[in-house]
């Protein structure tokens, strides 16, 4: 009588590039490792400055002391990404440049370059796909990978193939990577974070009691601030705290539906499978100034910055191979309350002058009489070029005003 043939162990990865955007800048300079550093603020080019500046023939002959430090800083940026040194001092993503330089003034200074991360991006998942097809594209810098099918995925639970693609990740751009190799996708998030930089954690079903029932709930992704201060007032402080908790006790308090999935998060159950292919939702483009801007009397400043941000959205627009039919506009006033307006026409566009003129109707919609701190643009109803539907004959857009020519029918 023949056995049945057993079926492989899932094994799903989790990859995080390592403080990504700032990697790929210490490719670029390689005379700032292990100093703190801070991407953020102004975009390129500075290159060329310092290069012209210090006479030197390469990016790397600058000397480190030439770069502007933090604590010159004067603006209402934030920090896109952080060294690891600088993440020492406590500061990261999303802190406002001028609070961080209180925390480490003497940190490195450089501007982003989202064109040289996107293209670091393609080149890391080109890598992970000539070993692993089955991957779920996450952003700019991280990925979840199913190994399970894959020659080697069963060896020490994954930790072969993992390395790996670590060093065809590495020996391709130079940049390290962290994995979290787990019997699904949020175990394999969680695992991600425990040995970086440059590591690898594999767990098992049987490791749950003791690596991942101590953690703080937040540990768990869907976890916001606002339930972990729920369950912390009601004592419940650990993963292992909220695997104690009975079912119906948490449907009770976080709803039906949430409330069971807390449950089974707890426990490391995750039935979910990898997307490999999603259409975006929509895309969008957002500034803050560096000060309060008034609609008249920096009208033309504003002018000029509101046509960059929609000619910005329509190379996204045509770099992803998309049209939109949704523009609305984003406004974060002086007093930090912000706004939204949007209209749906009759035009599928991704030109950049009927974006600016479609966004502007959604501007005259909003009421300006404070200083504005931030503005951007979004686009949504995305169409795949080539595959628009026939639109309601060109007569009309939903929202009246517009140029007469924006009424017809745009590809």
């Amino acid at each position: 009588m023949t056995e049945p043939l057993s079926l492989p162990v899932r094994r799903i990865a989790h990859l995080d590039m390592d403080a990504f955007y700032a990697s790929v800048e210490l490719l670029r300079y390689p005379q700032l490792r292990g100093l703190p550093v801070v991407i953020g603020g102004a975009r390129r080019p500075a290159d060329a400055v310092l290069l012209q500046q210090y006479g030197q023939q390469t990016l790397a002959d600058i000397p480190p002391e030439a770069f502007p430090r933090l604590n010159d800083y004067v603006g209402r940026g934030v920090i896109t990404t952080a060294t690891y040194a600088a993440r020492a001092f406590g500061i990261g993503s999303a802190m406002g440049l001028m609070k961080a330089a209180k925390q480490c003034p003497q940190a490195i200074l450089l501007p982003v370059d989202f064109d040289q991360y996107r293209h670091y991006s393609r080149l890391f998942k080109a890598e992970i796909l000539k070993i692993a097809p089955v991957m779920e594209d996450r952003g700019i810098d991280e990925v979840y990978i199913d190994l399970t099918e894959v020659h080697g995925s069963q060896e020490v639970g994954g930790m072969v193939l993992g390395e790996r693609i670590q060093a065809a990740i590495y020996d391709a751009t130079g940049l390290t990577c962290s994995i979290g190799i787990a019997p699904n996708k949020l175990l394999a998030k969680m695992a991600s974070e425990f040995n970086k930089p440059n590591g690898i954690s594999v767990l098992y079903t049987s490791d749950l009691a003791a690596r991942i029932w101590p953690l703080p709930c937040r540990k768990i992704n869907g976890i916001g601030p606002k339930t972990e201060a729920k369950l912390q007032a009601n004592s419940i402080y650990t993963i292992g705290d909220l695997a104690a908790c009975c079912p119906e006790w948490l449907q009770q308090h976080f709803g039906s539906v949430y409330g069971s999935w807390l449950y089974r998060a707890a426990l490391g159950e995750d039935e979910r499978t990898l997307q490999t292919h999603t259409e975006p939702v929509s895309l969008s483009r957002e500034t803050t100034f560096d000060r309060d801007l008034h609609a008249v009397k920096d009208k033309a400043e504003l002018s000029a910055i509101f046509t960059r941000l929609c000619e910005r959205l329509a190379d996204d627009l045509k770099r992803k191979g998309y049209v939109a039919r949704t523009v609305g506009v984003k406004i974060r006033y002086d007093n930090f309350k912000s706004l939204t307006r949007e209209l749906t026409a009759y035009v599928c566009t991704a030109e950049a002058k009927t974006l600016r003129a479609l966004a502007g109707q959604c501007l005259k919609r909003a009421p300006l009489d404070r200083r504005l701190r931030l503005l951007g643009v979004r686009v949504g109803a995305l169409v795949k070029v080539g595959e628009i539907a026939d639109l309601p004959p060109p007569l009309a857009v939903c929202e009246p005003g517009l140029p007469a020519q924006l009424s017809l029918r745009l590809g």
